[in-house]
C-alpha cells in the first residue's frame, strides 16, 4: 500500500513537470521591440483583411501550438541609411547630396502585416531599400528647383521628399522618423561662385572693421604710451625730487660732524678772542699800573729827592720798561702765533676761515696795542724821569754851579785822568829825563790839563748865565751832566 502511494505520488510529480514543459514550449512572449507573426491557422485581426492567415502578436504572451503553428518575430527598433545621391538642377548643375534617413516599421497592425509579408525574411536589405525608394524621389525633387532653392530653403526639399515617399513607405509598413540633408556638394564650383560676391562683400566689411579696428586700437595704444610716458616722467621726476632730498639730507647729515667742529672751533676762538681782549685790558691796565703810576711816583720822588736817588730810579725804571717790554713782545709773538695757528686751522674748515682770521687779527690787533702803549709808557716814564732827572739837575747848577760842576768832574775824574793819560797811549818808547822826577813832572801835566778842564767848565756856565739861557737849557753841557757819558774830557775836544 505505501508502495503504491509513493508510485502514484510519482507519477502525478512527472505529470505535471511535463505539464509545465509543454506549456513553456507553448507559450511565447513578444518583446517590446518586437511583433511575433504567428501563422498556421486562421485568425481574424482587427484592421486585416479576411483569410490573411496569420496572427499578431505585440508586447503580450500567446500560447502556439508546436508542429501546427509557425512563430515569427520581426524587429521594430529604429534603422538608418545614408543618402549619397547624384542629382541635377533644374538649371543643369550636377549636385551630391548627403543626408541620412531613419526610420522603423510601424506600430500599428497594417504596418506590422505589410512590413511582414515584405521583410520578415530579408530585414536586412530593408536599409537599401529605404535607400532606393529615398534616391528616386530626391533626384524627382532636386530637378524641380534650383540650387539657391536648395540652400536657401532645404526644409522645403525635405518636405517634399518626405512627401513623395510616404506612400511608398506606408505601403512597405515603414514610417520615417527624421529625414536630414546634410550636405550639398557642388563639383562645378557654382555654389562657391555664387557665394563669391558675398564672400568679398563680406571680406570687405571685414576689412574694413579690422582696419577701423586696428585705427582705434593704435590711437588706444599710442594714448596709452602717451598716459604711460607722462607716468614715467611724473614717477621719475618725483624720483629725482626724493633722491635730491634724500642727498641732501645725506649731505647734511655728512656736513653735520664738521659743522659741529667748526661751531665748537668758533665758540672756542671767540672765548679766546675774548679772553685775549680781556687779558690785554688787564695788561693794559697793570701796565697803567706798573708802569704810568711808579713813573710818576718815581718822578716826583725825583723832584723831591733829586740827586740822591736819581741813579737807582733811573735804573727801576729802565729794568721796569725792559721787563715790561719783553712781557709785551713774548705775549704778542705767543698770541701772534696762537692766532696764527689757529687762522690756518680755521681756514681749512670753511665758514669758520672769516671768524677766525678777524679773531686772529683782533687779537694780533690787541697785542700790537697792548705792546705798543707798553713801549710808549715805557718810553713815556723814560722821558719824564730823565726830563725830571735834568730839571733838577738844572734847578741845581742854578742854585750852586760850582758844587754841581765839582761833583761832576769828582764823578768823572778817573776818565778826566784817562783821557788825559791817552796822550801817552800811541807812545811805544819814552825817554824820560830826570827820574822820578820827569815821570812826576809828566804825570802833574796830565793832571794840570785837567784842571784847566774845570777851569774851562766854570767859563762856559759863566757864559751861558750872562747870555740868558734858562738853567734847564742844559744841551750843552750833555757831554757833562750825562751820567756815564763819554764826552766828559771837554778839554780834550778843545784841543
Amino acid at each position: 500500500m505505501p508502495m503504491f502511494v509513493g508510485v502514484v505520488a510519482g507519477i502525478a510529480v512527472a505529470a505535471v513537470l511535463a505539464l509545465i514543459g509543454v506549456f513553456k514550449m507553448m507559450w511565447r512572449v513578444a518583446e517590446p521591440n518586437e511583433a511575433l507573426i504567428i501563422s498556421g491557422s486562421k485568425h481574424r485581426t482587427e484592421g486585416l483583411e479576411e483569410g490573411m492567415g496569420f496572427r499578431i502578436v505585440t508586447g503580450r504572451g500567446t500560447l502556439v501550438l508546436p508542429g501546427m503553428q509557425a512563430v515569427r518575430k520581426l524587429s521594430l527598433d529604429l534603422n538608418e541609411t545614408e543618402l549619397l545621391v547624384d542629382c541635377v538642377t533644374t538649371q543643369g548643375i550636377p549636385l551630391k547630396v548627403r543626408g541620412v534617413v531613419i526610420f522603423k516599421v510601424g506600430d500599428d497592425f497594417v504596418s506590422i502585416a505589410n512590413a511582414g509579408r515584405r521583410f520578415l525574411d530579408q530585414q536586412k536589405m530593408m536599409a537599401e531599400r529605404v535607400h532606393n525608394v529615398f534616391a528616386g524621389h530626391l533626384r524627382s525633387i532636386v530637378g524641380g528647383l534650383t540650387v539657391e532653392e536648395m540652400i536657401r530653403d532645404r526644409e522645403k526639399l525635405t518636405g517634399q521628399t518626405r512627401a513623395a515617399c510616404g506612400t511608398e513607405m506606408e505601403k512597405l509598413g515603414l514610417i520615417v522618423d527624421s529625414l536630414q540633408i546634410h550636405e550639398i556638394e557642388d563639383p562645378t564650383g557654382y555654389i562657391k561662385n555664387l557665394a563669391m560676391p558675398h564672400a568679398a562683400a563680406v571680406q570687405r566689411d571685414a576689412r574694413i572693421a579690422q582696419a577701423e579696428a586696428n585705427r582705434l586700437a593704435t590711437e588706444a595704444e599710442q594714448k596709452a604710451a602717451a598716459r604711460m610716458s607722462e607716468a614715467t616722467r611724473d614717477s621719475e621726476i618725483l624720483q629725482a625730487g626724493y633722491q635730491a632730498e634724500r642727498d641732501k639730507a645725506a649731505a647734511k647729515a655728512r656736513q653735520a660732524g664738521p659743522l659741529a667742529d667748526a661751531a665748537a672751533r668758533q665758540d672756542v676762538v671767540v672765548q679766546e678772542t675774548r679772553i685775549a681782549e680781556l687779558d690785554a685790558l688787564r695788561r693794559e691796565q697793570q701796565l697803567q699800573a706798573d708802569v704810568r703810576k711808579p713813573a710818576d711816583a718815581q718822578a716826583y720822588e725825583t723832584r723831591a729827592r733829586a740827586e740822591a736817588e736819581r741813579d737807582a730810579r733811573i735804573s727801576a725804571a729802565q729794568a721796569k720798561a725792559k721787563e715790561t717790554e719783553l712781557a709785551a713782545t713774548a705775549e704778542a709773538n705767543r698770541v701772534k702765533a696762537a692766532a696764527g695757528a689757529e687762522a690756518e686751522a680755521t681756514k681749512a674748515r670753511g665758514a669758520a676761515a672769516a671768524m677766525a682770521t678777524r679773531a686772529t687779527g683782533e687779537a694780533e690787533a690787541a697785542a700790537s696795542q697792548a705792546k705798543g702803549l707798553a713801549a710808549a709808557e715805557a718810553t713815556r716814564a723814560k722821558g719824564l724821569a730823565e726830563a725830571e732827572t735834568i730839571k733838577a739837575r738844572a734847578a741845581a747848577l742854578a742854585e750852586n754851579q760850582e758844587a754841581v760842576v765839582a761833583q761832576q768832574l769828582a764823578e768823572n775824574w778817573p776818565e778826566i785822568v784817562k783821557a788825559g793819560a791817552s796822550a801817552f797811549g800811541s807812545v811805544d818808547n819814552m825817554v824820560v829825563l830826570n827820574g822820578a822826577d820827569g815821570v812826576a813832572e809828566m804825570l802833574a801835566k796830565a793832571l794840570t790839563m785837567g784842571g784847566t778842564g774845570l777851569g774851562l767848565a766854570r767859563q762856559l756856565l759863566a757864559s751861558m748865565n750872562q747870555n740868558g739861557q734858562a738853567p734847564n737849557g742844559t744841551s750843552a753841557l750833555n757831554g757833562l751832566v750825562a751820567p756815564g757819558s763819554q764826552k766828559v774830557p771837554v778839554e780834550k775836544d778843545e784841543g
